[in-house]
């Protein structure tokens, strides 16, 4: 429970630091009147939308209106509790399993929001954010495959106190932070929310609470990828640096949102089965073949 809340409370900062560094990026303020610097505009939007009347659509399936920013949400925290820390009371031996289980499971309620709003533009970003999810979904396992078999464990904790794989294969965390942008919608790769053609995407009907909780959902899965990427491919033998390298990690996913415009739809999925799934299957091989020799 504290794990958490916790996490919405990071979640909510961190969208006042991405709306700073955006404002950097573009050469402009960002929010600057709520407080001071605007340090609690999170909370001032999140009251905003909280209390806002629930609307839904009229010839959507109700109940899996709801559900979905709800699944979405506690599939989010659930990836949480897999968190390294030296108080845990609990550890998870194949935690890598149970991570790759929970984040199948995101793509459902992508799928649950778009399908149950009712609406053609809904329900084609979930179709769009589906392929993308389950596409680069396979590329992120068997890159991750490679940490784990440098550090011979699927345990966070083991991986935690191991030694930076990053320094090993640089590519191989390339292209898996490339994966993370992908997995999480993230821009260059938010064909899930293209405005030009789909007008916000999978949750263009939910407004209010509902909207509230898919992007709560979605930033804490970008803050878990951070912490991932941390985990497995950098040095974090101490809580500060795991939490230094999360904070530089999800700051990248800022920078890369302010630096790069949105690419095609099939180039994506090119990229994807044509480069980095053989880029990962060879990264596999030579590192099975390494153990072999």
């Amino acid at each position: 429970m504290v794990t958490s809340l916790c996490v919405l409370l990071a979640v909510a900062f961190f969208t006042l630091l991405e709306r700073k560094i955006l404002g950097g990026v573009q050469i402009r303020k960002g929010p600057n009147k709520v407080a001071l610097w605007g340090i609690i505009q999170p909370l001032a939007d999140a009251l905003k939308l909280f209390i806002k009347e629930g609307v839904s659509p009229h010839g959507s399936n109700q109940f899996l209106f709801f559900l979905a920013p709800v699944l979405s949400l506690t599939l989010g925290l659930s990836l949480w509790h897999l968190c390294p820390s030296e108080f845990s009371y609990k550890i998870v031996s194949w935690g890598l399993l149970l991570f790759f289980c929970i984040s199948a499971l995101n793509v459902y309620g992508t799928m649950l929001a778009g399908w149950s709003s009712n609406s053609k533009y809904a329900f084609l970003g979930a179709l769009r954010a589906a392929a993308q999810t389950i596409s680069y979904e396979v590329s992120m396992i068997l890159i991750l495959l490679f940490p784990a078999m440098m550090l011979i464990t699927t345990s966070w904790d083991t991986a935690y106190a191991g030694f930076p794989v990053l320094f090993l294969f640089f590519p191989s965390m390339v292209v898996w932070f490339a994966s993370s942008l992908a997995e999480t919608n993230r821009a260059p790769f938010d064909f899930a929310e293209g405005e030009s053609e789909l007008v916000s995407g999978f949750n263009i009907e939910f407004g209010g609470g509902p909207f509230a909780l898919l992007f709560l959902a979605e930033y804490a899965s970008i803050l878990f990828m951070s912490l991932a990427t941390s985990v497995w491919f950098f040095l974090t033998s101490s809580a500060i640096l795991l939490t230094f390298t999360t904070l530089v990690v999800s700051c990248m996913f800022l920078f890369a949102r302010g630096a790069y415009p949105r690419h095609r739809y099939d180039l994506l999925m090119m990229l994807c089965w044509k480069s980095f799934l053989p880029f990962s299957l060879c990264v596999l091989m030579l590192i099975l073949g390494s153990f072999l020799i």
